[in-house]
């Protein structure tokens, strides 16, 4: 009934599972992803119990395979079963049960593990391997599962139809305000395209919680100062000290997490002129 990638950043820092089906809100299901420890796709008949444990046994120091062997063997059910792990050291594995409806099956390799069931063929985990593959290792995480989990949709994906994809990305202290490691959680729980709603989803997250290098920051300051001024005037927000007009714009418009002391984030920028107007 699903179609996922669980995999790791080529530099280990961020883990993550992207996961489509025509089952109601799959994101609720089947992936799990713990910083510094791995992540996994639960799903056919998915054993729910296979997250926390999954989880416990990575954080423990299991690899890949071992969980899978672990996870499965305590299982009187694990013909139906279908479950993909990678480890903080990107070894994976993947598992596909003898009772699983086809087509079912799964490919892996270091650092990702694809796998789906009641696909329209094996032409789905490969396409998701091979968009994988050939992907940037120095993009986020998250468009690169975004994008093998798309190669994957427009190859057939689940032959039943479609109806929910999720995405979620774990990295240290990757979170709003770093408060969490849970960098990227996005769900489409109910969508006749659900695949391309996750990206415009992401697109928006990039927006609003992406990160721009300090050193392709601009100086807040002079010419530049003058026309944010401006342009926060128009968007109904003046005030004699631009730094405050400018974190009360972005509070609105949530965009908070990308303003820095003395500094503005090009993004901010491009977003303030299209939003304001002509200053």
């Amino acid at each position: 009934m699903t179609f996922s990638i669980v995999a790791r950043s080529a530099d280990g820092g961020e883990l993550g599972v992207a996961v489509a089906s025509k089952f109601l809100a799959v994101g609720a299901a089947v992936p799990a992803a713990a910083s510094g420890a791995g992540a996994l796709a639960t799903q056919a008949w998915a054993n729910l119990r296979y997250r926390p444990k999954g989880l416990a046994l990575l954080a423990a120091g299991g690899d890949a395979a071992s969980v899978v062997a672990e996870l499965t063997a305590a299982d009187e059910g694990r013909a139906d079963r279908q479950l993909g792990v990678v480890d903080a050291a990107g070894g994976s594995a993947t598992y596909t049960g003898s009772g699983c409806f086809p087509w079912a099956g799964g490919r892996h390799g270091q650092g990702y593990a694809c796998q789906g069931n009641i696909l329209t063929g094996p032409e789905v985990v490969a396409a998701m391997e091979a968009a994988w593959l050939a992907s940037d290792t120095t993009a986020p995480l998250a468009e690169r599962l975004l994008a093998a989990l798309a190669a994957g949709d427009e190859a057939g994906g689940d032959s039943r139809g479609r109806q929910s994809a999720a995405l979620l990305v774990v990295s240290p202290e990757g979170g709003y305000g770093g408060g969490t490691d849970v960098a990227v959680d996005l769900r489409v729980d109910d969508h006749p395209d659900p695949v391309p709603e996750l990206a415009r989803l992401l697109g928006i997250h990039t927006l609003l919680f992406g990160s721009t290098p300090e050193a392709d920051c601009l100086p807040l300051s002079g010419d530049l100062a003058a026309e944010v001024a401006a342009l926060l005037a128009a968007a109904g927000h003046p005030g004699d000290d631009v730094e405050t007009a400018l974190a009360a714009w972005a509070g609105v418009v949530n965009l908070e997490e990308r303003l820095r002391p003395g500094l503005l984030d090009p993004v901010v920028l491009e977003h303030l002129r299209t939003t304001a107007g002509p200053a």
